[in-house]
């Protein structure tokens, strides 16, 4: 399933999702596409940061997620017994699984 697989998954725990099968095929495209729409434009990732697709696929995310750290730090810096520690890494890899694997493929390859 790879990838996909967290969609389904998401899909099947809207609360939303249709208790009983669609009436025709038209019925479970529009709402099929409402939930494509809604996946990627309005549901936040926790493995994206908590921004969502579209935004990481538009480069929105770069400016969304610096804007977190500085508020995050201007909070830390206004209320420092509020926090143990460094505040939440706001930074994003390069890379994003929605599924991923225990080991990633250079490891598989080195135990080949």
């Amino acid at each position: 399933m790879g990838g996909q697989g967290q969609a389904i998954r998401t899909c099947k725990y809207r609360p939303n999702y249709p208790s009983k099968p669609f009436g025709s095929l038209d019925e479970a495209r529009h709402w099929t596409l409402a939930f494509v729409q809604w996946y990627n434009h309005q549901h936040k990732h926790s493995g994206l940061k908590f921004i969502t697709p579209a935004q990481r696929h538009d480069g929105r995310d770069a400016a969304i997620l610096q804007h977190r750290k500085q508020v995050y730090e201007a909070a830390k810096e206004r209320r420092p017994q509020r926090w143990t520690g460094e505040t939440r890494d706001w930074n994003l890899k390069d890379e994003v699984w929605l599924n991923p694997e225990r080991k990633q493929p250079d490891e598989l390859r080195k135990e080949a």
